[in-house]
């Protein structure tokens, strides 16, 4: 005898439904992307940190996949941002340069508006997105990230010697940024996000750049001196306690098992101490610049810790996302990274092991990573951009070699003992030279960089700019930038200014 209707069904399935907190089921996960700024490889708990406590972003290294080898696609703001948001190496997107909207070669400039973002990505694939904190990719109203596939925008944009303005939206609701309150701000409107978004069947993704450790900062007033390691401990500690209240409320909002939480960096700290165990800070291409703490969250598929010592990149992030959320990869662009999926599968990378890894610092290939080997590259003075002080390498007639399996402070050259080995390299680097470029060359496979001036010329360096920029095209520039902020004063920006 039949005991059951469809419409008996339908009731059992909408209590079904009813029963968790807020979640509806999703085909998606939902994504919350976290770039740090300047901060190291050993800033935090699980990555050797000494005198700062970071339990909540340690317990997500604990319960995920953890890299002890990802590399950023550069070692400071701007291109590094550029990287993970288009899986493609900066100096391919276009965008190499670290931005400076109050310098006369850069106020124009932006992540060009063709280039495909993650947001926008994942936006075509049925998400809501949201970005909260840093975008340092271009000032003009063309280039902000609401031109860039994100629905809403809240935080910071630049650094803070930049412009100090705060946004939400279009709208500034702080003048000057209440440093101290920075943390907080952050973490209540990402609260805010996550319970608005958990009763929704549309996933989100939620890319949050937080503007610190970067300089400068303030702790709010419980965690003023509660660290070991003065104010920058104490900030490090609030961030913690961020990421602490975000996934508090990913769990009370049910939605905690299938929301992907990624920890990373944009590049390394500005101190080497905590990039130890390696060599070098930002700015420059030692490790320390580049190799950062990555962390992959995801409950729904990750059920044990992960530790890896594969090399991975910032690119992979693009490739990575686009196959969870079911999307093709783009066929009209080139993108630099893949899918990490496999090696949460505890399988291998369809790459092969030793394709090499290409540093650049800016226009300016410096090094090239293949397997254990890593080449340094001879360099001049007028290659180097303003905020590459390391000078280990300039004017060398001969290349440098370094073994970073036996060698991870980069400290013994082994060039003479493997002559064949630097060989290949050096080919390497050229071919990628005619790929992507050099110092004042283009190469073949650029992409253009956003500019809101047609026909403007792309100078990396202000240094350059009065060689090559004509008298009368850069007035034609001045005159445009007057006429879009006639209350700012047109200033050049000293080549030694820090903050790029």
């Amino acid at each position: 005898m039949k005991l059951e209707s469809p419409g008996i069904h339908l009731v059992i399935m909408m209590l079904i439904m009813l029963a968790a907190p807020f979640a509806l089921a999703k085909t998606q996960p939902n994504v919350i992307f976290m770039l740090t700024d300047d901060l190291g490889y050993s800033d935090i708990g699980c990555y050797g940190a000494k005198k700062v406590k970071t339990p909540n972003i340690d317990r997500l290294a604990k319960e995920g996949f953890m890299s002890t080898a990802f590399l950023t696609g550069a070692s400071i703001c701007s291109p590094s941002r550029a990287a993970f948001l288009t899986g493609a190496y900066p100096q391919r997107s276009g965008l190499y340069m670290g931005i400076n909207p109050n310098r006369r070669a850069h106020w124009f400039l932006g992540l060009h508006p063709d280039e495909i973002t993650i947001a926008e990505h994942c936006k075509a694939h049925g998400y809501d997105t949201f970005m909260v904190g840093k975008w340092h990719l271009g000032t003009e109203p063309e280039f902000l990230p609401r031109k860039q596939g994100f629905d809403h925008y809240y935080g910071m944009p630049c650094n803070f010697a930049h412009s100090p303005k705060f946004l939400d939206d279009d709208k500034v609701v702080h003048a000057i940024t209440p440093l101290e309150k920075l943390t907080t701000l952050y973490t209540e409107r990402i609260k805010r996000i996550i319970k608005n978004q958990a009763p929704k069947e549309k996933p989100f993704f939620l890319y949050f750049a937080h503007n610190y450790p970067h300089t400068p900062y303030k702790a709010g007033g419980q965690f003023k001196g509660s660290s070991k390691d003065g104010v920058r401990g104490d900030i490090m500690q609030e961030m913690d306690w961020g990421v602490g209240e975000m996934m508090k409320a990913l769990e009370e909002t049910g939605i905690a098992d299938d929301t992907i939480v990624i920890f990373t960096s944009d590049n390394g700290p500005t101190d080497n101490k905590y990039a130890k165990p390696f060599r070098g800070t930002k700015y420059v291409t030692f490790e320390g610049g580049h190799r950062v703490p990555f962390i992959f969250h995801w409950p729904a598929k990750i059920k044990e810790r992960i530790e890896s010592e594969v090399r991975i990149h910032a690119m992979d992030l693009f490739p990575t996302l686009s196959e969870i959320i079911g999307a093709k990869l783009p066929q009209d662009r080139i993108f630099d990274g893949e899918s990490l999926l496999p090696l949460f599968e505890d399988k291998t990378l369809t790459r092969k092991a030793h394709q090499p890894f290409f540093y650049y610092n800016c226009e300016n290939l410096q090094a090239v990573r293949k397997g254990p080997w890593k080449l340094h590259l001879p360099r001049n003075q007028q290659q180097l951009p303003f905020w590459d002080k390391n000078k280990v390498f300039l004017n060398k007639a001969q290349p440098v070699l370094y073994n970073l399996v036996d060698d991870q402070t980069e400290t013994t050259n082994v060039a003479a003992k493997h002559p064949e080995v630097v060989q290949r390299m050096v080919v390497l680097a050229k071919e990628k030279r005619a790929e992507l470029g050099e110092y004042l060359q283009r190469g073949k496979s650029q992409r253009p960089t956003g500019s809101v001036i047609r026909g403007a010329p792309i100078v990396s360096h202000e240094k350059d700019w009065g060689k090559l920029v004509a008298p009368a095209t850069a007035s034609a520039i001045a005159a445009e930038r007057l006429n879009r902020h006639p209350n700012q004063t047109s200033k050049k920006t000293k080549p030694r200014r820090k903050s790029p």
